[in-house]
């Protein structure tokens, strides 16, 4: 197929646009052959090139094919010196069938060590020919610069019109922490004040402001919680730990808490794993019916990654307000959020959060 496409590529290479137009079933088979060969790097290199742009027309895909025997000719150059040095490297268990035990030393000995520094080499030679492989099918078959420009622009655009959603939920989700709580403990507080100015009686006119300081006392207590809610002081004060510490600490369920942050993650990244911390850990007492929470935060390199794990009944619905409100936030980072819950448990929900 390769050998093939390039003798016609070097046959057609100074013929004219309508003189291609009868040869579509070639290009058409190249491009078949290019896309399988897409497919076999994204699933065996993990390299993320099944969303490679299709191209066009078959030209590309023919040009990919017609020059890829020299990485399949080295590839077989690479296996065939791995087949010889695991030869000669395997002389140790069966060498002294040809070998005189005398002489042992001096011939088994070095072919052994000369065939495992082969293979040495093989294994080196095999990840440098995936990698001419991966750079090949990206240079014929990727997107241009102007896709790739486009691509991330219907991203941020995205990812912004997310942003902004998530924004309008959370001040609803507040008017209505508000309206629902410190409202009516306000509204029922200036009704005992009212009904103890009113009243002659000092016995209940006591009673009254009694419950009136409880009331007021319940209001503070609800209206600290919504501020909490909307970004805790703890967050500035001692960083991403001492916040999901009050995460663990406010949960009606034990929260074991891991959290190894050698270098501080900015604050936008910490912010977000802390939101995607408290909603996981209130998704779980309020829906999952879990008995503990595991939450462990660790940052590799430039990524923060927030693991948030509950030994509930599963079954929890990424596409929830809640989980789509954080979703769209970490988007809004470039990181990525993903929720596993099967039926049963447990329910693992991860942030991955880019810190550079």
């Amino acid at each position: 197929m390769t050998l093939a496409s390039g003798l016609w590529l070097l046959v057609t290479l100074g013929r004219s646009a309508d003189d291609r137009r009868g040869e579509t079933q070639i290009l058409a088979v190249a491009r078949w052959w290019a896309e399988v060969q897409r497919r076999r790097m994204a699933r065996w290199y993990d390299t993320g090139t099944a969303d490679l742009a299709a191209p066009l027309t078959g030209m590309p895909a023919l040009s990919y094919v017609a020059t890829r025997w020299t990485v399949g000719l080295l590839g077989g150059v690479v296996l065939l010196a791995a087949a010889i040095g695991a030869g000669y490297a395997s002389l140790l268990v069966w060498g002294w069938f040809l070998v005189d035990l005398d002489q042992w030393p001096l011939v088994i000995a070095p072919a052994t060590f000369g065939g495992l520094f082969l293979l040495f080499l093989c294994i080196q030679g095999v990840h440098a020919v995936a990698l001419m492989d991966e750079q090949l099918i990206r240079h014929f078959l990727g997107p241009s610069d102007r896709q790739t420009l486009e691509r991330r622009i219907g991203e941020l655009a995205k990812s912004r019109a997310g942003v902004v959603e998530a924004v309008h939920d959370e001040r609803r989700r507040i008017e209505r922490d508000l309206h629902d709580g410190v409202q009516q403990r306000l509204v029922a507080l200036g009704m005992l004040l009212g009904r103890a100015r009113r009243t002659p009686d000092p016995e209940k006119s006591s009673e009254l402001l009694r419950q009136a300081h409880e009331e007021s006392q319940q209001a503070l207590v609800e209206l600290r919680d919504v501020a909490w809610r909307v970004y805790p002081a703890a967050l500035d004060e001692g960083g991403l730990a001492a916040a999901l510490e009050t995460v663990a600490e406010r949960a009606a369920i034990p929260v074991r808490l891991s959290c190894e942050l050698r270098d501080t993650p900015p604050p936008t990244a910490q912010a977000v794993a802390y939101f995607v911390a408290a909603e996981a850990v209130t998704n779980a007492v309020k829906h999952s019916g879990a008995e503990q929470v595991t939450v462990r935060a660790d940052r590799t390199g430039e990524l923060l990654r927030l693991r948030v794990e509950d030994d509930g009944r599963g079954g929890a619905d990424a596409s929830g307000s809640g989980l789509l409100g954080l979703s769209r936030r970490i988007a809004a980072l470039d990181g990525t959020l993903s929720v596993a819950s099967p039926a049963g448990g447990p329910t693992i929900i991860t942030a991955e959060l880019p810190c550079a």
